[in-house]
């Protein structure tokens, strides 16, 4: 149904969760309610799409695992050779694994079926094509999460999330 943006006791994005663990949250007494859509459920309970923790809970750093579908959501589902929006990508190395290039953040893009087997096993130069952005690690682990949920409760999140 719909997800809720849980905050640290410092206002701090923590997490995405579903509205039931929220509600659970909340009548256990362990969150408090900072939105909510105005939506209700239970007949008097408005559903919510932000709660704050009310004690502070320490959050280890978290890596973002390098996989299919992460890089396809940092390149926005763009080939970052042609340009063409679509779900069904593939990824390219930009330095082949022939050639001794490796899984990483760094050298791996979203690239279209076409424009991979167009560069095959050569570097872009090489191929005569050109990124249209350097791939990167992506930066937090929360806000790429976060990113990647387009709710009916995003409005009511933009004011915790920056660069939401």
């Amino acid at each position: 149904m719909s997800k809720v943006l849980v905050l640290n006791a410092s206002y701090e994005p923590l997490n995405i969760c579903s509205w039931r663990r929220a509600v659970v949250l909340l009548l256990k007494g362990k969150a408090e309610q900072i939105e909510h859509n105005g939506h209700l459920i239970y007949t008097d309970f408005p559903l919510p799409t932000v709660i704050r923790l009310r004690h502070y809970v320490k959050i280890p750093y978290k890596e973002i695992s390098l996989s299919r579908r992460n890089v396809l959501h940092r390149d926005s589902y763009i080939c970052q050779y042609c340009g063409v929006r679509r779900h069904d990508l593939t990824i390219d190395h930009i330095v082949p694994r022939s050639r001794g290039g490796i899984d990483s953040w760094d050298n791996v893009v979203a690239a279209c079926l076409k424009c991979n087997v167009k560069k095959g096993d050569r570097t872009p130069k090489e191929a005569g094509m050109v990124l249209m952005s350097h791939p990167r690690r992506p930066h937090h682990h929360v806000y790429f999460e976060i990113s990647k949920h387009s709710t009916s409760g995003e409005y009511e999140w933009k004011k915790y999330v920056i660069g939401a």
